[in-house]
């Protein structure tokens, strides 16, 4: 069996057939004794905080979970939405786990994002006799999360899937929504989470890592899936997606533009016009929605093409919303360039804040520069109507962030995730003098 975990259903339910009494009979048989993750296989950028543990104090009362770095947040999906990882091979042995303080924990964590469209991902690989989840807390968990846990997340994703985990879902079914159920969905490979997510953006524990490529060496050649980063297709004539500002500003049509915009401005113009005339400043949660997968994959191919993208005829604010998030997203560098990761993930407000952030921004190249300014002088104006589209500077900051900054070679964590969420909510509080 290439199962980790191997199912033992007991046949006598002792006369109970309800659901928790038949969960409460699975029990889990450690067939290995895994070891130690490895942090050599994460990126030379986050080893630093991988071996300190937590984004939190010391003295913060989650410490102790969040150092564990079971649960953490990976930016954007390719459809718009946060992502939250859980990774099982991270818990360590019941004794030195409160799992009553990781749900709280999660719910903790979750509570930051559950406003916007998010997806879970569960990597399932590494959990043990050693290390489980009892059933009661899974059951007591999918009772603790109330209606707002459950309404915005839009995909459950379970990675490495085995018998247990399969058994239990369809023991746990009569306690699952129908609409939840639909939800989640199984991944057998890594390479099958390209088609959701970067996976270079993700911190995928080495463990899981190694059990995907030996799953994949025990295919037979005719079914073995592609590589977890496939390459990029070159670009199309009038590419707008996937390509650096400066490939745009070069193949771009200056008579397309208003006459004050800047070439390399068009496409967050066109987006931000449509939101700020088409009432969009008055849509509650503007830019925390996901939008439909095939009409997002359609504008980008018109954009692509050289076609004229109308938003008014769409008459999607949120459509708008996400094509801008895509598009900044799948820049090939971030529009705050690489060179100022570190710069951002160190930066503490103080009271030379708005010299510092200037003397920042000033390596940028002119096309970026110009980008930024536009669109944080855009998101103010979101900001401003807050009181109807409830999208603060902060709320805007925790959206906007992963999509302005990523490193080169490092994912994103927590670690990193608030830091360069600060950074942007700065930029938001501090845009007048900032680009004055």
């Amino acid at each position: 069996m290439s199962s980790d975990l191997l199912v033992d259903l007991h046949d006598d339910l002792g006369g109970d057939d309800s659901p928790s009494a038949a969960l409460d009979q699975l029990k889990l048989v450690q067939d290995k004794q895994w070891p130690p993750d490895d942090p050599v296989s994460f990126s030379k950028s986050d080893i630093k905080s991988l071996s300190e543990g937590s984004h939190l104090a010391r003295d913060d009362p989650f410490y102790d979970i969040a150092k564990h770095q079971i649960v953490e947040v990976a930016g954007d999906d390719n459809f718009g939405r946060k992502v939250i990882v859980f990774s099982a091979c991270r818990m360590p042995p019941h004794s030195q786990l409160d799992h009553h303080k990781l749900l709280m924990y999660l719910k903790q964590t979750l509570d930051k994002y559950v406003e916007s469209d998010y997806t879970l991902i569960y990597f399932h690989h590494g959990m043990t006799s050693e290390n489980k989840l009892s059933l009661s807390w899974l059951r007591d968990a999918y009772r603790e999360f109330e209606r707002k846990y459950k309404k915005n997340i839009k995909a459950f994703y379970i990675v490495h899937p085995t018998i247990f985990i399969r058994t239990v879902l369809i023991f746990f079914k009569p306690l699952i929504s129908f609409k939840f159920g639909r939800k989640i969905h199984y991944v057998n490979y890594l390479s099958e989470l390209e088609e959701i997510v970067k996976c270079d953006q993700l911190v995928i524990p080495s463990r899981v890592r190694a059990y995907d490529d030996k799953i994949r060496l025990n295919l037979k050649p005719s079914v073995v899936p592609g590589p977890i980063s496939p390459p990029r297709s070159p670009p199309l004539p009038f590419q707008q997606f996937g390509v650096p500002l400066s490939v745009i500003v070069l193949c771009s049509d200056a008579v397309l533009f208003p006459h004050d915009i800047s070439i390399y401005l068009f496409f967050v113009f066109s987006c931000s016009q449509f939101s700020l005339l088409h009432s969009g400043l008055q849509t509650e949660g503007i830019f925390r929605r996901s939008a439909n997968v095939s009409l997002v994959k359609n504008i980008q191919l018109k954009y692509n093409s050289g076609e004229e993208v109308n938003f008014f005829q769409i008459e999607d604010v949120h459509l708008a919303a996400v094509i801008l998030k895509t598009f900044l997203r799948e820049l090939p560098e971030p529009l705050l360039t690489f060179r100022l990761y570190n710069d951002v993930v160190n930066f503490q407000s103080d009271e030379s804040q708005v010299v510092t952030i200037q003397n920042m921004l000033r390596s940028l190249p002119e096309e970026n520069y110009a980008t930024l300014r536009f669109l944080i002088q855009f998101l103010a104006q979101v900001s401003a109507e807050s009181e109807a589209n409830k999208m603060t500077n902060t709320n805007l900051a925790v959206v906007f962030g992963p999509n302005l900054l990523w490193g080169q070679d490092a994912a994103m964590t927590l670690s990193s995730i608030g830091p360069i969420n600060n950074f942007t909510r700065t930029l938001l509080d501090l845009h007048e003098e900032v680009f004055a």
